[in-house]
């Protein structure tokens, strides 16, 4: 797996806030730019998304795939990793939440290898832009919903 990228961003709110937009994965094309289409191929014993196919578009890139999730039981984290997809070989992701007073730390890490090599700048770079727009996107949601 190639080398991981993290990035955090302060949000006003509570975990379990952040955690349910987090979860609300048939909502991300309303607030996640990129995200054409969810779709919830399976559900875990406690009714959280296990599989779920993603339509991305970003412009230049286009992808559909499918993740498969980890939901942590103290609700402060979640983690996934790629099942299937067209341009990746490979992604694992993780968000982590860390409550601090009356906000919460949100750490996202992603690595992503894709099926056509790219230099490691390069990756790195679209990583973090990639997770920099998650996290912005993420904070005006929630905090737009508390």
């Amino acid at each position: 797996m190639a080398e991981q990228s993290t990035q955090s961003i302060e949000v006003e709110a509570r975990p379990e806030q952040i955690m349910a937009v987090i979860a609300d994965l048939p909502a991300y094309p309303e607030w996640a730019k990129a995200v054409q289409e969810t779709e919830v191929l399976g559900v875990d014993g406690s009714g959280r998304a296990r599989q779920v196919k993603f339509t991305l578009d970003s412009g230049p890139v286009k992808d559909i795939y499918t993740l498969e999730y980890d939901w942590a039981d103290d609700g402060l984290s979640v983690s996934w990793r790629l099942v299937r997809g067209q341009m990746q070989k490979a992604q694992n992701g993780r968000y982590q939440l860390h409550p601090e007073g009356d906000h919460t730390k949100v750490t996202y890490t992603l690595a992503v290898e894709l099926v056509l090599p790219m230099i490691g700048l390069l990756r790195r770079k679209a990583e973090k832009m990639i997770m920099d727009t998650a996290l912005k996107e993420l904070k005006r949601r929630v905090e737009d919903k508390v």
